[in-house]
C-alpha cells in the first residue's frame, strides 16, 4: 500500500502540476480566448494531464509488479492517482478564486448574459432564461457546493481515463517491461 501511495503522490501531483501551469496560463491568456474556447481547451488539458494515470499505472506494474498487473490493482492504482490529481485541481482552483475575488461565476454568468443578448433575447425572456443562473451565482459562493461540484469537473475524466488505462494495461504485451 505504501507503493500505490507513492505512485498516487508522485503521478496525480505531475498530473496537478500541468493542471497548475493551465490555470495559470490560462489566467494570462484570458483576454485572448473565449469562454467556450476556454472550456474546451481545459477539458482538452485535463485528458492530457491525467495520461500520467496511464504513466503511474505502467511504472507500478513494471517495477512493483514485475511487468505483471491484474485489471483491479491496476484501476486502484489509476483512481489513487486521479483522486490525488483531483485534490490538487480543487485546491488551486480555489485559490485561483481567492485571488481574483471570487469573480469567475460573475464573469462566467455575465458572458452568458451578453450572449443571449447579442442573439436578441430580452426583457422577460432572458429573465427566465437567467434565473437559474443567478440561483447557480447564489449556490457558487458556498464552498460546500462549490468544492464538489470542483471535483467532479475532473474527477469523471480520471475515472474513465483509469478504467482505459487498467483494461490496457492488464496485457503485459502491452509496451512491456525492458
Amino acid at each position: 500500500m505504501k507503493s500505490i501511495t507513492r505512485y498516487a503522490a508522485i503521478y496525480g501531483g505531475c498530473s496537478g502540476a500541468v493542471i497548475i501551469a493551465t490555470i495559470i496560463g490560462g489566467t494570462a491568456l484570458a483576454d485572448r480566448i473565449s469562454f467556450a474556447g476556454s472550456e474546451f481547451f481545459g477539458y482538452l488539458v485535463m485528458l492530457v494531464a491525467l495520461t500520467f494515470i496511464f504513466v503511474g499505472i505502467k511504472r507500478y506494474r513494471d517495477i512493483e509488479r514485475g511487468g505483471i498487473i491484474r485489471f483491479l490493482p491496476a484501476f486502484g492504482v489509476g483512481l489513487a492517482i486521479a483522486l490525488v490529481a483531483a485534490f490538487v485541481y480543487v485546491l488551486v482552483w480555489e485559490v485561483y478564486l481567492a485571488a481574483t475575488n471570487y469573480a469567475f461565476i460573475n464573469d462566467y454568468i455575465d458572458g452568458i448574459r451578453h450572449a443571449k443578448q447579442a442573439a436578441g433575447v430580452t426583457g422577460a425572456a432572458l429573465d427566465r432564461a437567467m434565473a437559474p443562473l443567478e440561483a447557480m451565482r447564489t449556490s457558487y459562493a458556498n464552498p460546500l457546493f462549490r468544492l464538489p461540484m470542483t471535483f467532479m469537473e475532473i474527477a469523471p475524466v480520471g475515472a474513465v481515463v483509469s478504467l482505459v488505462s487498467a483494461a490496457l494495461l492488464r496485457n503485459p504485451r502491452i509496451l512491456p517491461a525492458r
